[in-house]
């Protein structure tokens, strides 16, 4: 017997829609789920939701349990926390998280969740995604003890950046943002706030998450002779101006991308993407990170606020996504 299921869907760019779904049992090492929250992505899902996401892209830009292409039909999504209600009896019942789209109740292989800890509330598990590429960015910048960072956009993965930064011994963080208003956030997570005018030059790394132009120049502004700019901004199908005169080759400035698809080279040969998202989940105990989920809808209201957040007319960080109760 089938399962009656909702999910969220991108109808075409601009136009979401709640589509029913059926859903078999579980059969032999696979877990079906029922979804407490969801998390928006801001930037990507915002992305997809406007049809951005570049042809060349689109085989790379394919979330986990993705359904359809794009730019549409698509079903698109990856923060998902859920409890087990069938499956291997070690996860029965329990709390989990997964890289799955907006969706009422899901079968996957066991092994495609995470179970989240105990110490960890599942409305704050929802950021575990963001977390993760925030674990594999500094992976990648490998701070050093006493090292000076700033990080450029306070958007929900630079806020998790400058957060797990605030834990490295010695390490002075600067989180930069054009938006005053992120400095409450940035005193929750114990690090602190300037805007692009009062940032310190001088910076050993300078990360950047504000998918802006202007951020980048700053962040090459910002950054010392030989440092690195790490560069974490999906831009989609926008053209990017660098500015690689001025100090960029007198400095021997180097700018890296880092994507969250793939491991970091520094742990490639002894992590794996289990491993990663378990450190990202463990993460999650302090409170602090509460200071990212700015907003929260039903569900069913997903359609109406997705286009609200796409196109600028609801801002914040995280959005989440709340589930109804269990029914028959």
């Amino acid at each position: 017997m089938r399962l009656n299921s909702d999910a969220f869907w991108l109808r075409s760019p601009g136009e979401g829609e709640i589509r029913p779904v059926s859903v078999p049992r579980p059969g032999a090492g696979e877990v079906l789920v029922r979804t407490l929250y969801s998390g928006v992505s801001r930037g990507t899902e915002s992305l997809v939701f406007r049809g951005g996401v570049p042809e060349s892209q689109h085989r790379l830009m394919r979330a986990p349990f993705q359904e359809g292409d794009f730019p549409g039909p698509v079903k698109y999504g990856y923060l998902n926390v859920g409890v087990v209600e069938e499956g291997p009896p070690a996860l029965r019942g329990r709390t989990v998280f997964c890289l799955y789209p907006h969706q009422t109740r899901y079968v996957v292989p066991a092994d495609a969740v995470t179970v989240v800890p105990e110490e960890v509330p599942p409305a704050r598990a929802v950021l575990a995604g963001t977390v993760e590429t925030a674990v594999n960015a500094l992976w990648d910048a490998a701070p050093l003890i006493g090292d000076r960072v700033a990080v450029v956009g306070a958007g929900m993965v630079g806020c998790s950046v400058a957060g797990l930064l605030a834990g490295f011994p010695g390490v002075q963080v600067q989180l930069v943002d054009v938006d005053p208003a992120r400095a409450a956030v940035a005193e929750a997570l114990g690090v602190r706030f300037v805007t692009p005018e009062q940032a310190a030059e001088g910076c050993d790394i300078v990360v950047h998450a504000s998918a802006t132009e202007a951020g980048l120049a700053r962040s090459l502004q910002l950054v010392a002779a030989e440092g690195t700019v790490i560069e974490l901004s999906w831009y989609g199908d926008r053209r990017v101006g660098v500015q690689l005169g001025e100090a960029f080759h007198s400095g021997r400035l180097t700018i890296r991308g880092s994507q969250v698809g793939s491991i970091s080279p520094a742990r490639r040969s002894r992590r794996t993407y289990a491993d990663r998202l378990s450190l990202a989940l463990r993460f999650l105990a302090d409170p602090a990170y509460d200071a990212l989920v700015t907003g929260e809808c039903a569900f069913t209201d997903l359609p109406e606020v997705m286009a609200r957040i796409a196109s600028g007319n609801l801002p914040g960080l995280c959005h989440r996504v709340v589930y109804g109760p269990a029914e028959d």
